[in-house]
């Protein structure tokens, strides 16, 4: 009997490549596809902010750790809007096909559960880099922020949209619909990242409130990118690095946990 060949079927390795990189393909063009949406808007609302406050305060405003508050000001924006796109990529990918029920189509292909997490976390680095890219370069063009310490802003804008990514994905699996997401965002997400430095000092705070603050790990995001563009910071970014480092572990075991068991996704 003639032995059957199979020239039909594709064989992976440990690692399925191809599908990881065309998960991230998907997301990358998920959000380009709306770019109006998810990168132009975000980019308005950041600079309809900066001008805001250059409006009110005005030149009188004093210094703040030795630099013009616009300049100190400048670096917590761009990171408060990359770690936001990146939640919202995430969390907005995975809610959608949950609710529109075609979820199934990306838990069917041979993706293991760190496949599918990393297709995820990648599609919201993308977007969080591309924000953060622009971002920098506004802030260059019209306020003279350039970038002193290129490593450690590379270094926490992949950290912060790794961990935002993460809580994105965590937030979406267990969000059944977008009200559910809507109250993560608005009562977890958005305090904690005005509550972490992005407009002061936190050396202005009561020492109660300054404890609460290096509790929080957007803080150490937000003040290690703030260190590498204008070499300010209120704390050591080898500490940030820790900090920000062991919670994107924990925050990825969670999802791959979840996603590995099929938490919320599967009937």
């Amino acid at each position: 009997m003639a032995e059957k060949i199979d020239m039909g079927v594709r064989r992976f390795g440990h690692v399925n490549w191809i599908g990881t990189q065309t998960l991230v393909e998907r997301e990358i063009k998920r959000f380009m596809n709306v770019w109006s949406q998810t990168i132009l808007a975000p980019l308005i609302n950041s600079g309809l902010l900066l001008m805001v406050f250059t409006i009110a305060i005005g030149p009188g405003r004093g210094d703040v750790m030795g630099v013009p508050f616009m300049v100190f000001l400048a670096p917590g924006i761009l990171t408060m809007t990359v770690i936001q796109n990146a939640f919202a990529n995430t969390s907005s990918s995975i809610t959608s096909a949950k609710v529109g029920g075609n979820i199934v189509d990306t838990l069917m292909p041979p993706l293991s559960a760190a496949e599918l997490v990393t297709g995820y976390i990648l599609g919201a680095v993308a977007r969080g880099a591309i924000v953060a890219l622009v971002m920098a370069l506004g802030s260059w063009i019209f306020l003279g922020v350039g970038v002193q310490h290129a490593v450690w802003v590379i270094t926490f804008v992949f950290l912060g949209s790794v961990m935002m990514g993460s809580l994105g994905l965590i937030a979406g699996i267990y969000a059944q619909k977008f009200d559910q997401l809507s109250a993560i965002q608005n009562f977890l997400v958005t305090p904690l990242a005005f509550l972490s430095g992005t407009f002061y000092s936190i050396e202005a705070l009561p020492p109660i409130m300054q404890n609460m603050s290096h509790a929080n790990p957007f803080f150490y995001i937000i003040d290690g990118v703030r260190y590498g563009m204008i070499g300010v910071s209120d704390s050591s970014p080898w500490i940030g690095l820790a900090v920000v480092g062991a919670a994107c572990i924990v925050v990825l075991g969670i999802c791959w946990r979840w996603m590995d068991k099929g938490y919320r996704l599967k009937a």
